[in-house]
């Protein structure tokens, strides 16, 4: 069952001359409802000649359709903020430009009901209000001066400053749940008690925004008046299965054979094969398109978890659009039989494939693919979205010149449920420092596996040495490239260095950081790396100096005591 509420709205002009307030409500259906949710807005315009309401109708117009446009892998609180701080800019444009409008700001309040949550952004002295059971909250603190004449005057709101802060917040939703927002030409005139006394009438949310605007004109309000009322009827079993149920009740084929076919792909050959996945080489037999069918291996197909796994994994890939990356091929529901998701193939090889032979790679190549790469990770980035396995063998060279990222296993974004975190996620020689004792990946372990993928692109050997499964390595300076390449220039050993830096604060902080050192090159060199002082290199190794040093003494104690006891 999707999230589902009733709701309705209210905006009167009242005592003045206009009405400067306004209003916003969003609540789509199907999918679209399962990836965004439902979302309400409510402005209220500084007084002006116009320009108040100019920037409110534009801000809520502006919200309730660039949100619907951000990347489903997004967290709510992002999108919302990504969306908010370009409408703040454009006010203060137009204001600057059309200054016959008079002052150009607004209060704003925006509420987000998705899944099981909802989430909210405020700014102003418009304000969100929770009811729940027979307790009403105010959710969002009014950002006016504490004076109490000055208590109209706003400290916060659209247009008022170039660098606007938000209040951001969420919580739980409960079936029942009534949500109101409210200008202050209502609030501020009907108290507390006659607010609750309103939502207990048993009012349809429609009726009910009416009767508060009606309420509070009538108890004297001398401003414009403007309600929403959303009432929460129904919510989801699971808030992440509503956007991945499509295929969760299918199994994954038989083991296919080449010639064999599934749906009218016909199989041409495997891939690779895991433990837990096959990749297969097919031909869509309808249009003779090739393409890659990724699915779950018989033995783990009746695992509810992998499935989940898979389908998060081809959720993440769709919205992986750029030219670094295969494409999704979407097939309609009734074509399929069988769990699986398909992607373009492309002929070429990986780069683990070339450094698994003696084929020589230049410094311009490996430059080319560094470039590519970052570009590539900084796309991902940008959505949300961290890969957590890049390496040589998941780095496609395709024949068309292109560089592609491949395998989306175990990538997570900020929409990812917990279940699809795997800690310790990826191989472990591309693994960073920081998360062998359990830190949460980030876009720096990111570019760490870049630069070590590059490191060892050029010299076939790892900074810190090759790291086995279930082992804990230790981590000091890392070894330079040159080292084992000696004509590597200085600028990419210090550009890999600073990426592969045991100290997650040293290395890149994004991936256009890491991409402008590597176009710039030579012309503007990064500083080598300051090596780690003696004193901490000796602190470091303290521990495992003095576990030695006990068990060297305990074992001469022992000697000492046998001798003792022969004598």
């Amino acid at each position: 069952m999707p999230l589902t509420i009733t709701f309705g709205h209210c905006s009167l002009q009242g005592k003045r001359e206009q009405n400067e307030d306004f209003v916003g409500i969003v609540s789509p259906t199907g999918e679209e409802l399962a990836r965004k949710g439902h979302l309400a807005v409510i402005a209220d315009g500084v007084s002006g000649n116009g320009g108040g309401r100019l920037a409110a109708e534009y801000c809520v117009r502006g919200l309730v359709t660039d949100y619907y446009a951000t990347p489903d892998t997004w967290e709510p609180l992002t999108a919302l903020d990504k969306v908010i701080q370009p409408l703040n800019r454009w006010v203060i444009s137009q204001a600057q430009h059309r200054r016959e409008q008079g002052p150009m700001a607004t209060t704003l309040s925006a509420l987000l009901l998705k899944g099981r949550s909802y989430f909210f952004a405020h700014v102003g002295d418009t304000r969100i209000y929770l009811q729940r059971g027979k307790k009403l909250t105010c959710l969002t603190t009014d950002h006016v001066w504490d004076r109490p004449d000055m208590s109209h005057v706003l400290t916060r709101g659209i247009g008022l400053d170039s660098r606007i802060t938000p209040d951001y917040g969420d919580g739980g939703l409960e079936v029942g749940d009534v949500f109101l927002l409210l200008c202050d030409g209502v609030w501020s005139t009907l108290a507390q008690g006659q607010l609750k006394s309103l939502m207990e009438s048993g009012l349809a949310p429609e009726a009910l925004a009416t009767a508060l605007c009606n309420e509070a004109l009538a108890k004297g309000s001398h401003d414009n008046v403007s309600a929403i009322v959303l009432r929460v009827e129904a919510l989801p079993d699971d808030a992440w299965a509503d956007v991945i149920t499509r295929g969760a009740d299918l199994l994954p084929p038989p083991l296919l054979k080449p010639g064999q076919e599934l749906d009218d792909f016909r199989v041409e050959s495997v891939l690779h094969r895991s433990l837990v996945t096959v990749l297969y080489r097919v031909t869509d037999t309808r249009n003779g398109q090739s393409l890659v069918l990724k699915t779950l291996t018989p033995e783990r197909g009746s695992d509810p978890i992998e499935r989940n796994h898979l389908l998060h994994e081809s959720w993440l890939a769709k919205r992986a659009v750029a030219r670094f990356f295969a494409t999704v091929v979407e097939i309609p529901p009734e074509r399929r039989s069988a769990l699986y998701y398909l992607q373009t193939w492309h002929a070429g090889a990986t780069l683990g494939e070339w450094t698994k032979t003696d084929r020589h790679v230049s410094i311009p190549e490996v430059l080319r693919i560094g470039i590519a790469l970052t570009r590539a990770v900084g796309a991902l980035h940008r959505r949300s979205i961290l890969h957590r396995d890049i390496k040589p063998d998941n780095v496609h060279i395709g024949q068309d010149n292109e560089i592609r990222l491949l395998d989306f296993g175990v990538a997570v974004s900020g929409m990812s449920p917990t279940a699809n975190v795997r800690p310790h996620a990826g191989t472990p020689s591309y693994i960073a420092p920081e998360q062998f004792t359990g830190a949460l990946p980030s876009a720096r372990t990111d570019l760490y596996a870049v630069g070590v993928t590059l490191y060892h692109t050029l010299t076939r050997k790892y900074p810190y040495g090759e790291i086995e499964p279930f082992q804990h390595p230790r981590f000091s300076d890392p070894i330079s490239p040159t080292r084992w390449r000696p004509d590597i220039p200085i600028w990419l050993e210090n550009a890999m260095l600073k990426a592969v830096a045991k100290d997650p604060a040293l290395r890149f902080e994004t991936a256009e950081e890491m991409l402008l050192a590597l176009e710039r090159g030579a012309s503007r060199p990064l500083p080598a790396p300051a090596a780690t002082p003696l004193v901490d290199r000796f602190a470091a190794a303290a521990p495992r100096r003095w576990l030695i040093g006990s068990i060297i003494l305990n074992v001469v104690l022992l000697y000492l005591v046998l001798v003792l006891l022969a004598k």
